[in-house]
């Protein structure tokens, strides 16, 4: 059997029925009646026939220009200019009275009398609107933009010079791309056509019933081929971002560190007042912070649930210091304000919780936890109002500030930045606070992950009962992995883009 006559009996069925109709220059959706098959069993085939060297399909794309939702309605009834500009004919009113008659709406009116007025076409004598001997003439000539509305709703083609008026208005035209498959035969689709296809009775599978039945007598039998292409098939894996955030678990768990876990869903008083930022902090405003409506069933459940214990010391702290030895921020402390109930806007709210529950014969102690955080901020390529936080705390007596500096560093080492550099910066619970940056490889520059500091007296005494250095820091975890994904937009870490997630590679850290 020549080569020829190999490759012509390895046709599928559905090559077959669309091989013959295929001459120079004919179009997918053309093959569709001649052939008898459905859209998608035509590209299937004419794909196969193309891996076979048999066709090659030439795509080009085509752009129709469609009238929009107004041009539509303009182009039944005139320009809402044109329309105002004959009412105003018929008799002088107030633009409101004009547009009942004309049943235009307040924004076009508004528009259209500054186009008129720009054509000197209409005066304005108080609030009544008169036409000009201009806008008289005006409406004996022909208008430009509606003859081309109306040559578009005959579905004739127009030079974009025409368009260019139309579309600086809302909805007056919408471009539809249409794409086409040409398909053309190769030499060597034309030589197995001359060849000549195999019968239509050839056996393209065996099933139980052929060979019961004994019809597989005498019959040719469709070769298959080793080499035909087949479908790439994406296997099941982590989403990226979960990748990443169990590599940064298991640096904190190899360092010997527990890991924290707590509500999204958090009081005022746990996400705020424990650690020491003031009330009237802009922070806690609704610019910054989600609160949960009043009256919902997660409210009456959260509500009252402040210890009353600790709600006087961080009231006490709040209004003088309490017996901290500072001053406190000098303003009344609200029970109210502190009970509200919020999405946390930090993960630092687990650490307070989990010093509120230590105990002195559990130290020293260190702990983390990588969790969502929420902001109300506005989205953008560099801001998230929710994000990932890497947060950790160390209460030992003996923890100092090397120490802290000394866990940053290691950290962002492990996660792909060497060279670290420490800011002075400021928060309201811990002191000394610090920004830290890291020095990305690819942009060249310093870039800000994250802040951390130790514990004022203020956060820690309330809570622990006592003074003891809790070294703490706060990391934002998307612009930490975002160089490793190759990813600029924050926004793309939370894409549903089936590509992005095929495509993404694993972790390699």
């Amino acid at each position: 059997m020549t080569e020829i006559a190999k490759l012509a009996a390895m046709l599928h069925p559905l090559e077959r029925k669309v091989f013959p109709h295929v001459a120079q220059g004919t179009s997918t959706t053309q093959l569709i009646p001649l052939s008898k098959l459905s859209e998608v069993e035509v590209l299937r085939a004419v794909f196969w026939l193309a891996q076979k060297g048999l066709v090659q399909i030439e795509e080009s794309e085509h752009k129709q220009i469609l009238l929009g939702e107004n041009g539509r309605k303009y182009a039944e009834r005139g320009l809402p200019e044109y329309q105002l500009l004959q009412s105003v004919a018929r008799g002088p009113g107030i633009p409101a009275e004009i547009g009942r008659r004309v049943e235009i709406s307040p924004q076009e009116i508004g528009v259209s009398i500054g186009l008129l007025r720009a054509r000197n076409a209409i005066t304005m004598e108080g609030p009544q609107i008169r036409i000009t001997p201009e806008g008289r003439k005006f409406l004996e000539t022909a208008w430009p933009e509606q003859a081309t509305l109306l040559r578009l709703a005959k579905g004739i083609v127009v030079p974009e010079t025409e368009l260019s008026p139309l579309r600086k208005r809302p909805l007056m035209i919408q471009e539809n791309v249409q794409k086409r498959k040409m398909v053309h035969l190769t030499a060597l689709g034309k030589q197995v056509l001359a060849h000549g296809l195999p019968e239509e009775d050839m056996i393209d599978q065996l099933t139980p019933e052929i060979l019961r039945n004994g019809d597989w007598r005498g019959k040719s039998y469709r070769h298959y081929s080793v080499d035909t292409p087949v479908p790439h098939i994406d296997g099941g894996k982590s989403h990226f971002v979960q990748q990443a955030i169990a590599y940064i678990r298991q640096i904190w768990l190899e360092f010997g560190f527990q890991e924290m876990q707590g509500n999204i869903v958090q009081t005022a008083f746990w996400d705020l007042d424990t650690l020491f930022v003031p009330q009237d902090h802009p922070a806690r405003q609704m610019q910054d912070t989600f609160y949960l409506k009043d009256g919902k069933q997660e409210d009456k459940i959260l509500r009252g649930q402040i210890p009353s214990l600790l709600a006087k010391k961080i009231k006490a702290v709040h209004e003088h210091g309490g017996d901290t030895g500072s001053m406190g921020w000098g303003t009344g402390w609200s029970a109210e304000t502190a009970a509200k109930v919020l999405l946390r806007t930090h993960t630092t709210v687990l650490s307070a919780q989990t010093l509120a529950r230590l105990k002195e014969t559990e130290l020293p102690a260190k702990f983390f936890t990588v969790g969502p955080v929420f902001r109300n901020e506005a989205l953008d390529w560099k801001h998230l109002f929710e994000f990932h936080q890497v947060e950790g705390i160390v209460v030992d007596p003996d923890a100092n500030f090397s120490h802290l500096k000394a866990y940053l560093r290691t950290f962002y080492a492990k996660m792909g930045y060497p060279d670290v550099r420490l800011r002075p910066g400021y928060f309201p619970y811990v002191e000394p606070a610090i920004e830290v940056d890291v020095w990305h490889p690819e942009k060249k520059q310093w870039v800000e992950l994250g802040g951390a500091g130790i514990f004022r007296p203020e956060t820690v005494q309330p809570l622990l009962g006592k003074d003891i250095p809790v070294l703490a820091w706060g990391l934002g975890m998307g612009r930490i992995i975002a160089g490793e994904f190759g990813i600029t937009d924050l926004r793309d870490l939370n894409q549903n883009d089936l590509r992005q997630l095929r495509e993404t590679p694993w972790w390699r850290r």
